[in-house]
């Protein structure tokens, strides 16, 4: 009789469950739950403060949680990192004297079982001319470069990113998402944070919203936009009053500017047919939320209840 075998599912790339790390009376990751499958690229986004920082360095093994669990594959963070698996660019670092990039990468790249050509990691990294370049004599921006092929030399199969883009002007900006995602597409997991929400949006598959740190948001840029309020239409009043607009299907808020009144809808359809029943389609415009409004809607949100929590406590 044969027996019937049946492959199991991957690891997560990245698991957190019930991760908790506080300092003193600040919980800065409170609860974080966050499961990355392999093959993924997923922005992390969130204010000064939010946690971002602390719940990279649990995953990366830098610091542990006082409960819950940390993952990456299915083991320890520690392990992973050990073993290769994992690659990262923080934001803190110095330049190693008297060193070159090329030295620097291929110093790196020796410490892994299965390092990614040196070659390959400065091509990618867009730095192959400055491969004789001392590491101390190097521009900000040149200097982030090396630090993604740096965490690119062990070819890792997750790669963290911590503001990778920060002190980058537009042109490298542009030249480092290129990067990433060819890096992406070659079946790695990607995990970036940053504080561009156009980056969030262009480069990414997921993006999680994290504020106080616990998630508050996750999903496609689009679905963030709708549930940090969809859509505002706006017409122009002539004339006529506001009453009974906020009791349109779909309409969450409404504001008047001058002559023009803008509805803050979650069913930009069914408002506008309730308007057109009105006669009210003068001028009638229809605007997609932006990710900057769906993140102060969904962050400002987050605010609302933890004061409702405090007042419950008292």
């Amino acid at each position: 009789m044969k027996t019937k075998t049946t492959d199991a599912a991957p690891a997560p790339a990245v698991s957190l469950t019930g991760a908790v790390r506080a300092f003193g009376d600040v919980r800065a990751v409170d609860g974080l739950d966050l499961e990355i499958t392999p093959g993924e690229t997923v922005a992390l986004l969130g204010r000064n403060g939010a946690g971002k920082s602390t719940a990279i360095g649990l995953l990366l093994g830098l610091d542990e949680p006082d409960e819950g669990r940390v993952e990456l594959f299915g083991t320890a963070p520690t392990a992973a990192v050990r073993d290769g698996r994992v690659g990262a660019m923080l934001q803190e670092g110095r330049g190693v004297a008297r060193v070159t990039v090329g030295e620097l990468v291929g110093f790196v790249a020796g410490r892994y079982p299965k390092p990614m050509d040196v070659r390959e990691a400065l091509r990618l990294a867009g730095i192959e001319e400055l491969a004789g370049r001392r590491v101390d004599k190097l521009s900000g921006g040149q200097t982030q470069r090396v630090r993604f092929a740096v965490a690119l030399a062990g070819n890792p199969a997750l790669l963290v990113l911590d503001e990778p883009t920060a002190a980058l002007d537009v042109e490298a900006r542009h030249a480092f998402w290129a990067s990433m995602r060819a890096y992406a597409k070659r079946g790695h997991t990607v995990l970036f944070s940053t504080h561009y929400l156009e980056e969030a949006d262009a480069n990414a598959d997921r993006i999680v919203v994290i504020d106080h740190g616990r998630v508050v948001a996750d999903g496609t840029g689009e679905e963030l936009r709708r549930a940090g309020g969809g859509s505002t239409v706006s017409f122009d009043l002539a004339g006529r009053g506001t009453e009974g607009l906020a009791l349109l299907p779909g309409v969450t808020a409404v504001e008047v500017r001058g002559d023009r009144a803008l509805l803050r809808s979650e069913d930009s359809d069914a408002t506008v047919l309730a308007l057109a029943a009105l006669d009210a389609v003068r001028n009638l415009a229809v605007q997609p939320a932006s990710l900057d409004d769906a993140f102060m809607a969904l962050t400002a949100a987050r605010a609302d209840l933890d004061g409702l929590d405090d007042l419950e406590r008292v």
